[in-house]
């Protein structure tokens, strides 16, 4: 007995110890490929601002980063499962999520903004027009939640839609479109269709990186954490910021 437990502290000792740190070389990032300019496929190559942030903070932290696509409306669900490790698609933190996921700090700040077709602005000026109006967003974003704690949210007709382009396509049948400002201002540039924003944001929006809230996923997003705090410093997220919106969404105004 003494020799086999010998034998097996001299094979412990030789075999390379798995530590939290070791075990999360490799980071899956979910995203939908579909938010412009967040993240999204064009000539099939996944890009866009969350795209390159979490190449740079595995670069930072030494993390294998792989990227997962799917509807925006299973991510929350495959983070849940293990399927994937965190989320970069512009996720709002709210009460609801932190009570169930750990969070990074935010690194963008924005805010709510109404969009309607051009020569609506003047008649649609902000949330509180939207009383008696149909409005889309985004299927399981956080839009959803905001316009349903207005305190007339019983007369807006909320329509939810899958991507942004859904959205823009939307404007023949909805009278509105909540999103973020940041993203309204691009998707303005882009669409094909005259839009225009309608008054101020009306919320402010801070997106973090939610991890499982076990030893694991904490461990992990400790480890992107401390990597968002060097690439704060460095200038990396300006830069990053600088080339997708041309203002720096990283910090709070």
């Amino acid at each position: 007995m003494l020799r086999f437990m010998t034998l097996v502290a001299v094979l412990s000792a030789a075999l390379p110890f798995v530590s939290h740190a070791q075990a999360a070389e490799q980071i899956r990032v979910g995203m939908s490929g579909g938010y412009f300019p967040f993240t999204f496929v064009r000539q099939d190559k996944l890009q866009g601002f969350e795209v390159d942030v979490m190449n740079a903070v595995g670069e930072q932290a030494g993390l294998d980063v792989t990227f997962e696509t799917m509807s925006f409306s299973g991510l929350i669900g495959a983070l849940e499962s293990g399927r994937i490790d965190t989320i970069a698609n512009q996720i709002t933190i709210t009460p609801e999520r932190e009570s169930k996921f750990a969070f990074t700090q935010p690194y963008v700040f924005d805010g709510a903004q109404v969009v309607v077709k051009a020569g609506q602005e003047e008649t649609i000026k902000g949330p509180e027009d939207l009383k008696g109006r149909t409005v889309a967003v985004n299927l399981g974003s956080n839009f959803e939640q905001l316009l349903n704690e207005l305190p007339y949210a019983d007369e807006i007709d909320i329509k939810t839609y899958e991507s942004n382009i859904a959205l823009d396509t939307s404007l023949g049948r909805v009278d509105a479109f909540v999103m973020d400002r940041v993203s309204s201002v691009q998707l303005i540039a882009e669409s094909p269709l005259p839009l225009a924003l309608a008054g101020k944001p009306f919320d402010q929006i801070r997106n973090a990186l939610p991890f499982r809230n076990d030893e694991d996923g904490r461990a992990l997003r400790d480890a992107v954490d401390k990597a968002l705090n060097v690439l704060r410093e460095n200038g990396t997220l300006l830069d990053i910021s600088t080339k997708w919106f041309g203002s720096d969404i990283t910090v709070a105004e």
